[in-house]
């Protein structure tokens, strides 16, 4: 598994947005996403249904939280 690197990153800030306009959009960058890029999304609540249409649909995730809450999305192709 190797993640695309950081100049092939796309950055998708949903915070502050109410659902479910941050999996809208995330769905829409998603399907532009090429196969050398990256998704790193910013949101503030855990994505739980993003996580199933990943995983059905040929991507790797990481997801990390932050001290505040907040969750950050690395998404990429699978290879």
């Amino acid at each position: 598994m190797t993640i695309p690197q950081p100049k092939n990153e796309i950055l998708l800030d949903t915070r502050g947005l109410p659902p479910p306009e941050p999996l809208e959009l995330v769905l829409e960058a998603l399907s532009n996403l090429q196969q050398h890029q990256c998704l790193r999304m910013l949101v503030d609540r855990e994505p739980r249904p993003l996580y199933t249409i990943l995983d059905g649909n040929n991507f790797h995730y990481e997801t990390t939280t932050s001290a505040d809450y907040r969750y950050e999305l690395l998404i990429w192709h699978k290879s």
